[in-house]
């Protein structure tokens, strides 16, 4: 039988979810090591090991397992909390104050106290070197060999640890940049070194030196991650696959991971959209929002038959010019602290008290309030059943805090601050929500939400209500969904290269010379990956935009209308997109269309878990009835006496009427009064509106 761990580090918990072909996924949680996540792992793994029947050792359980897959935030939080590497960066000379400058554009245009964000790489190991190709390649000046060599005798004597290679053009011309990259390998064998054409041969000159500098900005500090993990999992016999979690949404080799460090970086919730989509199923839909709530943030990304993929983004405000799943970020979870601003306004985070100290209730050493202690305060968390019971609250810490810092303030009881934490968090949240729904053109009232995390269900009903959402998916292992999610994902390769070119005046032999050189290289990748021919696909995209238009739209575009050489299949394709995204096309006006860049994305398949469907337990859930206990309602602002269930004995047809708590060991589910649950095939918990139980596919009978 297949053995596969999911794990995702997080701030404050990493996630297990441990899966064997036709059984229900186990799930666990062992708190972060931030200072060696890797140990974490390994708790996590001894835990595991000592909750099987029998009991096994960690090293006879290592044994047994046939892949791991390990999503990490540790490049995203070397980045946010500017811990990377000292890095040098060679460039063309005239122009090495480009990653400062950017684009010259000021993000916060009316805030005067705005400062640009800080350099990866600081001005004096920023070195331009002569040598320059033209925008189609051509060598106007060669490479000043010596100013390269100089260069590196300043990043010796400075103590580099990495260096970037990044010089105009060179996305038609990679030629000076393997002359310069051969150079600092000999010279200086022991620095990480990233290439921009290796990682991102493409136009754009500020963001092909952003993603190559944060690519070694963090490739020092996920190599030495890399080396402690694998070096604990054979402490300890694993003997499996090992495969890391990429922002991507799909999976990649250790090695490749140390290479293209960059490619990890926002890859922690990266699991979540193809998650989310798979608990879809039962209810025949094939679109959601997904959103998980941890202890430091909040995510939150939308998935049309597939999760949503961009070509750029931003971590810590330095661009990253990979594709990406499309998730937006801010700083809203459960160790979020409640502070109040100059003006005498409750805020929520982004400040967190994380894993440790933690918030109050944890009971180490934590004074500051937080959205975690909000929640046992208003009901939603039992303090003796935190974690399943293993890890006990203390609630007068919780309701201590809260007075201090926010109650007493504001001349509000602590039930009443508590609320308002409650409801400031749930607000930040929604908005976020907003980002990735209305922002990108789409109507959430349409999608259903999936949300995640450990506190992501005591505060969904809430963002539901405000965005007028109806209908939430629950899964039973949404607490580490993301964890769940990487073992349904697939290993991804992605190819980019600048064609530009007028659609209707195609040059079709060499674009199918690239596009063929491009799906060579994903072959080579998924050959050394032992992938068969008939678990590979691959997908084509363009970048294109209207003549004189400045930013592109990538769209899907079949091999087929390629080989057809079909202009107006294509033209119809980008104009469709573009209509979705903001509203509008100039089809009827016959505006012309350029290509800017080419993309290809090799996909193989990975082995996954198959999963069990539950058998029929019928609507009457009383036998999961645990008792009752007073919780906040927001629709009437008061506390209430509410049933209490417990989440792992409700069956398939179960019902409940909100308002409703339904508790699991490591989720706590609210259903507010405006919502009533059941039970779906999978075990998953659809929470519809009231009178609308339409929208979930849960039959009244067997």
């Amino acid at each position: 039988m297949t053995l596969q761990i999911g794990i995702d580090v997080g701030g404050t918990f990493t996630d297990f979810v441990v899966a064997r072909d036709g059984a229900e996924p186990a799930i666990f949680k062992s708190l972060s090591t931030p200072s060696d996540p890797s140990i974490a792992v390994v708790n996590g793994l001894t835990d595991i090991a000592a909750s099987m029947d029998p009991p096994l050792s960690v090293e006879a359980f290592a044994r047994t397992i046939d892949t791991i897959v390990h999503g990490t935030t540790v490049t995203t939080n070397a980045t946010l909390t500017h811990t990377g590497a000292k890095c040098g960066l060679l460039t063309t000379q005239g122009v090495r104050d480009a990653l400062e400058m950017r684009r010259g554009v000021r993000e916060a245009q009316y805030d005067n106290r705005y400062t640009n964000v800080r350099p990866l790489v600081p001005r004096y190991l920023r070195v331009g070197v002569g040598g320059r190709v033209d925008r189609v390649g051509a060598q106007t000046a060669p490479l000043d060999l010596d100013a390269v060599r100089a260069a590196i005798d300043l990043f010796r004597a400075e103590g580099v640890q990495a260096v970037s290679i990044c010089f105009m053009n060179s996305f038609a011309n990679p030629a000076h940049e393997r002359a310069a990259a051969e150079l600092v390998r000999r010279e200086l064998p022991g620095a990480y070194l990233s290439v921009s054409t290796d990682l991102l041969p493409s136009i754009r000159f500020y963001e092909r030196v952003s993603t190559t500098a944060l690519n070694s900005y963090v490739g020092p500090k996920l190599n030495h991650y890399l080396d402690q993990l694998v070096s604990r999992l054979k402490g300890i016999g694993f003997g499996g696959l090992l495969l890391i979690m990429q922002s991507n949404g799909g999976v990649i080799s250790p090695q490749l991971a140390r290479e293209k460090a960059a490619l990890t970086l926002l890859s922690g919730p990266a699991g979540g959209p193809g998650a989310g989509l798979f608990y879809l199923r039962p209810h025949g839909v094939d679109k959601c929002i997904t959103t998980d709530m941890g202890g430091t943030s909040f995510e939150a990304s939308v998935a049309v038959g597939a999760p949503m993929i961009k070509n750029d983004g931003e971590i810590a405000r330095h661009k990253l010019a990979l594709p990406m799943l499309d998730i937006h970020t801010i700083g809203a979870g459960g160790g979020s602290i409640g502070w109040i601003d100059e003006g005498g306004l409750l805020r929520m985070g982004p400040q967190s008290a994380g894993a440790d100290p933690g918030p109050a209730c944890y009971g180490k050493g934590g004074e500051l309030p937080t959205t975690t202690d909000a929640n046992v305060v208003l009901g939603y968390l039992d303090p003796g059943y935190f974690a399943g019971g293993r890890m006990k609250l203390d609630a007068a810490a919780a309701r201590a805090a809260i007075e201090r810092h926010i109650a007493r303030p504001m001349g509000l009881s602590v039930e009443q601050a508590a609320a308002g934490m409650y409801r400031v968090a749930c607000n930040n949240m929604a908005q976020g929500v907003r980002e990735v729904t209305i922002k990108r053109g789409f109507d959430p009232r349409e999608f259903p939400i999936i949300p995640a995390g450990g506190a992501g269900p005591i505060h969904s009903c809430l963002i539901c209500s405000e965005l007028e959402i109806p209908l939430q998916i629950v899964p039973r292992e949404s607490s580490v969904l993301c964890a769940f999610g990487m073992l349904m994902s697939e290993l991804k390769h992605d190819f980019v290269r600048t064609f530009v070119a007028r659609l209707d005046a195609i040059d079709w032999a060499r674009l199918g010379a690239v596009i063929d050189a491009m799906t060579a290289e994903g072959a080579a990748q998924l050959d050394e990956e032992r992938i068969p021919a008939a678990r590979r696909s691959e997908e084509i995209k363009f970048d294109c935009r209207y003549i004189r238009q400045y930013h592109e739209v990538s769209f899907v575009v079949p091999r087929a209308l390629v080989d057809a050489r079909d202009v107006e299949g294509i033209a119809r394709a980008f104009h469709a997109e573009h209509n979705r995204l903001y509203g509008y096309s100039l089809e009827a006006e016959k505006t012309p269309v350029e290509i800017i860049n080419v993309r290809v994305q090799a996909v193989g398949a990975t082995e996954k878990p198959s999963y069990r469907t539950e058998a029929w337990g019928g609507t009457d859930a009383s036998e999961a009835l645990k008792g009752r206990r007073s919780v906040y309602l927001p629709e009437t602002n008061a506390f209430a006496e509410v049933p209490v269930y417990d989440g792992h004995r409700m069956r398939f047809g179960n019902r409940v009427e909100g308002p409703a708590m339904i508790e699991q060991a490591t989720t706590a589910i609210f259903v507010s009064a405006g919502y009533d649950c059941a039970i779906d095939e999978l075990g998953s918990f659809a929470i519809y509106l009231k009178g609308r139980a339409d929208l979930c596919r849960v039959p009244d009978r067997a």
